[in-house]
């Protein structure tokens, strides 16, 4: 009796795994700003300091109402002026602002997990895409830097639909580009903005927590996992 050779196995192994995930979903699509970078802890430290300026604080469960959506949903503008009673040259704040992010994000580095998560769906020949309330400008130019950009067949972002995140509109336009059921369809998130419109839109959801989402309620998600590597895992196991 012939034993089978090393990448024989190897190959069966990997297409076992294609089949339990392919018959989970047919495509994956991911946000992006606390799923495949973490940036929105700089902008929550950036919006903290523009705080504490004023003697306010701004706590993390109030601040991440505005997470995943924009500033229609929750404002820290306007509840900073209610706070302070006062008004306030935005336009001149949000260049500091802006700047104290660039700054803060400098040498920062795709999610841990995340590049090993997006070639391994690669690899077993899954579509993926990227779905978030933030601009193209932002997205495709992170997406660039980090080499991930390939990765994607369509990228959807704030303008590509009518409304954004908590809407579900990102995500119907996606599965209209991709041309696949919103049933087949499993999202990657890590806010309650994008759990719930994702939801909206029919599509599964694993919720994937950061630093500054930790505190929302994912009650709703079809699975919560701890980091993108967990994500990894679960998807080997059959998930």
């Amino acid at each position: 009796m012939d034993v089978p050779r090393d990448d024989v196995l190897i190959a069966i192994a990997a297409g076992s795994w294609q089949s339990r995930v392919v018959q989970n979903a047919k495509l994956v699509l991911f946000d992006f700003d606390g799923i495949l970078v973490d940036t929105e802890w700089a902008i929550y430290s950036a919006w903290r300091n523009c705080y504490q300026q004023h003697e306010q604080e701004l706590p993390l469960e109030i601040y991440t109402r505005c997470i995943g959506s924009d500033f229609a949903t929750w404002s820290p503008k306007t509840h900073l002026e209610v706070l302070t009673g006062k008004t306030f040259d935005w336009e001149s704040l949000d260049v500091v602002r802006q700047q104290e992010i660039v700054a803060e994000l400098a040498d920062e580095g795709a999610m841990p997990g995340a590049a090993e998560l997006i070639q391994e769906l690669r690899r077993i020949g899954m579509p993926m895409g990227v779905v978030s309330s933030s601009s193209h400008h932002w997205v495709d130019g992170w997406l660039e830097r980090l080499g991930l950009a390939g990765f994607f067949e369509h990228v959807v972002c704030r303008g590509d639909a009518p409304r954004i995140k908590p809407a579900p509109d990102l995500w119907l336009e996606a599965a209209k580009r991709f041309a696949v059921e919103s049933g087949d369809i499993l999202v990657i998130e890590d806010s309650h903005n994008g759990l719930i419109s994702a939801r909206e839109a029919g599509m599964r959801v694993w919720a994937v927590p950061n630093r500054v989402t930790r505190c929302l309620n994912f009650e709703g998600a079809d699975r919560v996992h701890g980091s993108l590597w967990e994500v990894i895992n679960t998807l080997r196991d059959g998930a």
